[in-house]
């Protein structure tokens, strides 16, 4: 039954991961442009911040609500799909008006917007900031619905087309910044966001039933209903959340006009392990979670929750330890070229590390979260949540006078840490003991994960030696090299350490791969 729940959840998580990996390396390729055309200068900090107002809408709005309330409520529709879609109408609605009113609401309040946010920056630099935010604002709408059309399609367990949809959202800025920079600027940035919130919708469409979807209104709704109440506790402490990163926003402009864009490209290498293993593999388990906590199968719930959890540790602990020891040649590779310097590449690795201490708690937080969220228990994540806001706040206050910076990446991490321990410790008094092995999986985890970092320093080492200094090839080679020989030895580590949810992922891969060989 272990060996089957792994196996479900891998193949589920593969779908995830694979439009991850897309993104991700999408994700790269967008900032290495940015990078090459603007470095890391005061207008990308301008342009990251602007970028965020839209972002944070969304996650305040949508994003919280969709794995907290709107999976888990129209996945007990499933077998009702009249129903089904009559809800889903009702939210297509609601957040297409609710997004428009505030789209407008926020285009003429640009100005306070960013003072609030970034009240550090120079006039010259805040100025930017305004035009950019009115640019990017109408992006809200369109990132509001492409997130209902994600919950509907996740509740389904048809994982493909939004999975894909960051992806080609990235595809936005990779096209518009060659083509528009010369004559747009840093303008032309938020033209791509703009393109790209589009493309994230419509690729999610051919997958919906447009013909059971209506504009529909209907607040009384026993589904919407249920949504809201579950969704209520997550949004006040979304609110606190949000504050927090007006915070950080703000401490960091006053910190230097290239904090931000330092930060933002550190976080950019950080989100790519966190996206590819821990939210895809929480958004695999969240659908089979809250069908076992609806049927009270709490032995059920167990396994795949462990399996979850299990699976996240034994993907995260060796990319954390690879990322450590190839963090700045990465960096190197991926940014150092055109109006990036050799000193962002020092600032950038320096937050990079900081970012590092908090991803292992960040990545095993996600499951946790979405562990009460598929027992319909929004309240208790946010209750959690406001608490490491606080912790967050005190130990930024305390250091970013110090350090600058790279206080503020302590204190992010900081959170992170507090927040997955209270998690953990509740969720253990809630359900019982988690499934047995998970103690154990940290704990081979970390030791293919030793074998794998000195495999991986050596190997660089002896690189550095033989491949041409500054040559794009010896650059990547530096970096591929000894991550595909970690890769290889974890692998091998891991397997005869008797990881079992390792080689249910291997098997997954084998499987999906002989099936595509046999169909040619």
């Amino acid at each position: 039954m272990a060996e089957e729940q792994s196996s479900g959840i891998a193949r589920s998580a593969g779908i995830i991961a694979l439009g991850n990996v897309a993104s991700r390396l999408l994700g790269v390729v967008r900032v290495t442009i940015i990078a090459h055309y603007f470095g890391a200068s005061g207008l990308v900090s301008a342009f990251e911040a602007a970028a965020r107002v839209p972002m944070m809408i969304y996650d305040l709005l949508v994003s919280g609500m969709l794995s907290a309330a709107l999976v888990p409520v129209l996945s007990t529709y499933v077998d009702r799909r009249d129903e089904l879609w009559r809800l889903a109408s009702i939210m297509f609605t609601l957040i297409a008006l609710l997004m428009g009113v505030l789209v407008i609401v926020l285009e003429a309040l640009a100005p306070a917007v960013a003072w609030v946010m970034v009240g550090g920056f120079s006039p010259a630099l805040l100025a930017v900031t305004v035009r950019l935010i009115r640019i990017i604002l109408p992006a809200t709408l369109l990132f509001g619905l492409s997130g209902v059309a994600t919950g509907v399609l996740y509740s389904l367990k048809r994982f493909t087309y939004p999975a894909f949809g960051a992806a080609v959202y990235n595809l936005g800025i990779i096209m518009a910044a060659p083509l528009l920079a010369g004559q747009w600027d840093i303008y032309s940035l938020g033209a791509g966001v703009l393109a790209g919130s589009l493309f994230q919708l419509l690729i999610q469409l051919p997958d919906l039933e447009l013909k059971a979807l209506r504009p529909r209104l209907d607040l009384r709704h026993p589904g919407l209903r249920r949504i809201v109440k579950l969704y209520l506790p997550i949004a006040a402490g979304l609110v606190i959340s949000q504050a927090q990163i007006i915070i950080d926003r703000r401490l960091a402009s006053g910190t230097g006009e290239q904090s931000i864009a330092w930060m933002a490209n550190a976080t950019q290498l950080i989100q790519f392990p966190h996206g590819l293993i821990s939210v895809a593999i929480s958004l695999a388990v969240l659908p089979s979670l809250s069908r076992f906590s609806a049927a009270q199968d709490w032995a059920a719930y167990r396994r795949t929750l462990s399996a979850g959890l299990r699976m996240v540790i034994t993907l995260i602990v060796p990319a954390i330890v690879g990322l450590y020891i190839l963090g700045k040649p990465l960096v190197r590779l991926i940014f150092e070229h055109g109006r990036f310097t050799a000193y962002d590449t020092h600032w950038v690795t320096v937050a990079l590390f900081g970012y590092l201490i908090g991803l292992f708690f960040a990545s095993i937080d996600w499951p946790l979260n979405y562990a009460f969220y598929a027992q319909q228990d929004t309240l208790t994540p946010a209750v959690v949540g406001l608490w490491s806001v606080f912790v967050y706040l005190a130990v930024a206050l305390g250091l970013v006078g110090r350090m600058g910076m790279l206080g503020l990446v302590l204190a992010d991490s900081a959170k992170h840490a507090s927040h997955a321990a209270i998690m953990w410790l509740l969720l253990r008094r809630r359900v019982g003991g988690l499934e047995e092995h998970v103690a154990g999986t940290l704990a081979r985890a970390a030791g293919a994960s030793i074998v794998m970092g000195a495999a991986v320093w050596f190997s660089w080492r002896w690189l550095a030696g033989i491949l041409p200094a500054g040559a794009l090839a010896g650059r990547v080679l530096h970096v591929a090299v000894p991550a595909a020989l970690g890769a290889g030895v974890y692998l091998a580590s891991a397997l005869l350490l008797g990881m079992q949810d390792l080689a249910a992922l291997w098997q997954a891969v084998r499987r999906r791969l002989t099936a595509r060989g046999e169909a040619r």
